[in-house]
């Protein structure tokens, strides 16, 4: 299935959500980051808060991530990210389970000009996860109507 170029969430106040703001601000490279974790969710008005925002980066959008935060290792998931600070952060990498990143960003979803990876890997990767959080999530992705 081919990525969509815009889907109305069910409340498009979630498009505006600060976090996504932050991120269009960056100006990073098209086709070289993919939102990922819960912000695909939100974006969709599934969940209505976030407390951060995960984006997956390649490449030149590294680079711009690196200007904007600092580096830290991930020891528990051995993975390094940049904290841009305020629940925004970016890795090449993802910590839980094994995903292609290059797929997951050539594959992603464009909302509002912002690129999310495809609902179908965000359920992979939270029932990988299995948290309270990531079973709470798929609950209300199933309630959504949305489920892939």
């Amino acid at each position: 299935m081919p990525a969509i170029a815009y889907r109305e969430p069910r409340d498009a106040t979630y498009m505006n959500h600060e976090l996504f703001d932050r991120l269009r601000d960056l100006e990073l490279p098209d086709r070289h980051y993919a939102v990922f974790g819960s912000g695909p969710l939100l974006v969709r008005g599934v969940i209505e808060h976030t407390a951060d925002v995960d984006v997956l980066v390649r490449g030149p959008a590294w680079s711009v991530a690196l200007r904007h935060g600092r580096l830290v290792h991930l020891s528990k998931f051995d993975v390094d990210i940049v904290d841009a600070g305020g629940g925004l952060t970016f890795g090449r990498q993802w910590g839980i389970g094994f995903f292609d990143v290059d797929k997951l960003i050539d594959t992603a979803d464009v909302i509002d000009g912002l690129r999310f990876v495809r609902l179908e890997h965000v359920v992979t990767y939270k029932q990988i996860a299995n948290r309270p959080k990531d079973r709470k999530h798929l609950a209300a992705l199933a309630a959504s109507g949305l489920m892939p």
